[in-house]
């Protein structure tokens, strides 16, 4: 790490936090997946809501994996990539799990 430029010591460091943070959303999804079938099976109201979460919990753990392979990487071409597609795919899951939200709100009110 002491030989990388200041541009690749924050990339790496915004890549841990990518990787930290994937982790924790993946719990978050599942948490409100077991919310969600409580609230359903109380209100009697069909939702996509949990098979939505899923996905997304699929997303935020492949982001967590390829953030991983990232660290573990030498070669800085594949480095790249794979930041870039984390980053994309990390946007992709916060958007879709707003989406959720504003699924799961209209549906229980």
């Amino acid at each position: 790490m002491a030989e990388w430029s200041p541009h690749e010591q924050r990339e790496h460091d915004l890549t841990m936090n990518m990787f930290s943070i994937s982790a924790a959303m993946v719990g978050v999804c599942l948490t409100a997946i077991g919310i969600l079938r409580l609230v359903t099976a109380e209100t009697k109201v069909q939702t996509l809501g949990d098979d939505l979460l899923a996905a997304d919990a699929v997303f935020f753990a492949t982001c967590c994996i390829l953030s991983f392979w990232s660290f573990k990487t030498r070669r800085a071409r594949l480095r790249q990539r794979l930041r870039l597609l984390v980053d994309t795919m990390f946007l992709f899951a916060l958007v879709l799990m707003v989406a959720v939200c504003a699924i799961i709100v209209y549906a229980v009110l």
